[in-house]
């Protein structure tokens, strides 16, 4: 059993449409695939035949802790939930409303035509990748990191703050929808470890169950230590590509470190909720591509 519990359509911020990256996880050999977009939860029915893959309706919401944004995905979320809809409806308006802030920025620069042009494409949510795609298109700037440098980032010339819900709400739309709240890719933020902790303390205090410890370029000591947290917070560990785009050559569907056979036995599988939803049996280990 290979899991990939944490990808990307086009539907937020990924370049490819739910199909593509189903049938890029049969591809590679992924026998339970996630797909949580930014702030979006849609039933996949086109998937639900196919007798080599599990599909798992899940979410990533984008949320606050204290000062920092951090995300937390859902797994096995239904999306036909009124709680959960209404904060992702929410989260979706808080969406445009910024790109609205940031193309009247933009427009006073001299580039106009951003929301009108965002407002065209699949995504369901707007994101900041959006607006950097959009800048290189316009020749604002050569690349997505030149973009985000000068121009969306805190110190940026486009700089809008995210009107984000508190952790507490993303956790119970999660938990009000059934699904299993995991906190995604704790190793990116921005924190040290004593704050690294107290989040893990009201993540779990809200409600949270699960750690994604193993994702792309996550540096092996932080696997380890991440691992160690999961244990000490009482937490399922669960994996994930994060993929997004298939010419991204840092990531694929299925693509993520091996759990050791002892961090496995803490696997998100284990978690009843799983259990509730597939009968295939958990692995010692997690193969990776």
């Amino acid at each position: 059993m290979k899991a990939d519990l944490h990808c990307h359509t086009h539907l937020s911020d990924g370049q490819h449409t739910p199909a593509f990256v189903i049938e890029r996880a049969r591809a590679n050999l992924v026998t339970h695939l996630a797909i949580t977009d930014h702030d979006v939860s849609q039933a996949l029915p086109q998937a639900m035949g196919y007798q080599d893959l599990k599909l798992i309706n899940g979410v990533e919401i984008s949320c606050l802790w204290e000062a920092f944004e951090i995300h937390i995905v859902g797994l096995f979320v239904d999306p036909t939930n009124t709680h959960l809809q209404t904060l992702l409806s929410t989260q979706q308006v808080r969406r445009r409303e910024r790109v609205a802030q940031i193309d009247a920025k933009l427009t006073a620069l001299g580039t106009a035509g951003l929301l009108p042009n965002l407002l065209a494409k699949p995504a369901v949510a707007l994101t900041r990748s959006h607006v950097a795609d959009f800048l290189v298109a316009n020749n604002v700037c050569k690349n997505r990191q030149k973009a985000f440098k000068t121009y969306l980032n805190r110190s940026g010339k486009l700089f809008v703050a995210a009107q984000w819900c508190d952790h507490t709400e993303a956790t119970g739309a999660i938990k009000a929808a059934g699904g299993i709240p995991v906190l995604a890719h704790p190793g990116r933020y921005a924190m040290n470890k004593t704050k690294l902790n107290r989040l893990l303390e009201c993540f779990t205090a809200a409600g949270g169950e699960g750690l994604e410890a193993s994702y792309p370029n996550i540096a092996p000591d932080m696997n380890q230590y991440l691992m160690r947290l999961a244990v000490e917070h009482g937490l399922y560990l669960s994996t994930g590509s994060d993929f997004h785009d298939a010419a991204a050559h840092w990531t694929d569907v299925g693509k993520f470190p091996t759990l050791d056979r002892a961090a496995a036995q803490r696997g998100i599988w284990h978690h009843p909720t799983w259990k509730q939803h597939d009968n295939t049996q958990p692995p010692a280990r997690l193969k990776t591509l």
